[in-house]
């Protein structure tokens, strides 16, 4: 019995690692001076019930580097990248598991987006 559950805990866990890489990697790709949040920040989410106000803290300050990061780059992008529906994942995630899983899928997915975009190194700014 407690090896089934720790396998499925263990199949739980690693979407988790690999949301949390994608957003340090969407963070780390940001220039240091938009980031709202230390990219290494992110694994904070482990952290249990602390994880809950946390996934919030998180949500926002993606938000706000990736906001910064597009500025900077001159980027037409939504002022606050991701915001809305992280909200709505995080609050999901309180009320209605269902519901904050398929928007955690989804914020991870536009993220990814998001980091995706900003991979490739600013365009030189030219006076």
């Amino acid at each position: 019995m407690l090896t089934i559950v720790l396998v499925v805990f263990v199949i739980m866990l690693v979407p988790l690692v690999f949301y949390c890489l994608t957003l340090q990697k969407t963070l780390n790709r940001c220039s240091p001076e938009c980031r709202a949040m230390n990219p290494g920040m992110v694994w904070l989410m482990f952290i249990p019930l602390f994880n809950i106000v946390w996934q919030f803290i998180v949500v926002l300050n993606m938000a706000k580097s990736l906001a910064a990061e597009f500025q900077k780059r001159g980027m037409a992008e939504d002022p606050n990248p991701g915001q809305t529906l992280g909200l709505v994942m995080c609050i999901g995630n309180l009320i209605c598991g269902p519901v904050g899983l398929i928007c955690w899928i989804l914020y991870w997915v536009k993220i990814a987006g998001y980091s995706s975009s900003i991979a490739a190194p600013p365009a030189p700014v030219t006076a």
